[in-house]
């Protein structure tokens, strides 16, 4: 076995806790709630004097997206899980400094990228929110210090599309898909997982037992000859059909890595 990439534990648990989700329905001003409910995905970058800013998207890569959570913002879609803490008032917006997890990354623009994004958001002044159209998303405007400005187009969390701010769970997944039934499709191949449970320190407590997993993990693509323990929430779906998972997992954060002979 040769490690692919192993991110620290400890540093995974620290953003678990700075990251825990706020309940639905927690008082909250409008606008914070807003900003928690969808997810941000970067669309335009501008730079001071209004004109397009190249290299903050990427080809073939998905675009930077922010996560308000709490008082706590998450940076998604880079290398590594970039947290750092905020504070609204009014129409300003203050970001505190940025905190990452350790993956290495073999991207060099991906790379370069997270260390532009780290530097820029602490540069945060003020916001706006515009509301959703018939055919536009609702838009985050981010202004900065030097006047450069990003716009974000939101998508509902996986809170507000299931109702619920989920459970947290860690799934290892075996390296290799294997045959399982599938009402639907002849010839299935489906994930095999174990769940895991950690101490606050990142100290592994406990291993479950190999199962099937039926479905897949949102956000998460498999690779096969590699195993991952992945850091996921986990949603209960109402009313699903009688042959369909009764959750759904969405991925929060890949812990560890290793590709296996």
């Amino acid at each position: 076995m040769h490690p692919l990439t192993t991110l620290a534990l400890t540093a995974a648990a620290a953003l678990t806790t700075a990251c825990a989700a706020t309940p639905p329905g927690a008082p909250m001003h409008d606008n914070a709630q807003q900003l928690q409910a969808y997810e941000w995905d970067l669309a335009t970058a501008f730079d001071g004097q209004g004109r397009p800013a190249p290299g903050w998207r990427l080809p073939d890569h998905a675009p930077t997206r922010l996560h308000f959570q709490g008082q706590q913002l998450s940076v998604q879609n880079l290398c590594n899980a970039i947290g750092a803490g905020y504070t609204l008032d009014g129409a300003r917006l203050q970001v505190g400094r940025a905190l990452s997890t350790l993956r290495a990354c073999a991207d060099r623009d991906l790379m370069g990228l997270e260390q532009r994004v780290a530097a820029q958001l602490p540069q945060a002044q003020r916001y706006e929110l515009r509301a959703a159209t018939a055919s536009t998303a609702p838009m985050l405007v981010l202004h900065f210090a030097d006047g450069s400005r990003w716009e974000l187009a939101g998508t509902p969390t996986p809170a507000t599309r299931y109702g619920s701010a989920g459970e947290r769970v860690f799934l290892e997944v075996a390296p290799q898909r294997v045959a399982c039934n599938h009402p639907l499709m002849p010839n299935a191949q489906c994930l095999r997982v174990r769940e895991l449970h950690y101490a606050e320190n990142g100290v592994k407590q406990s291993t479950g037992e190999w199962r099937i997993f039926q479905g897949e993990i949102e956000g998460y693509r498999h690779e096969d000859g590699i195993r991952n323990v992945l850091r996921l929430q986990r949603y209960a779906i109402a009313n699903p059909p009688a042959d369909a998972p009764r959750d759904a997992y969405v991925l929060d954060m890949v812990v560890e890595s290793e590709r296996m002979r």
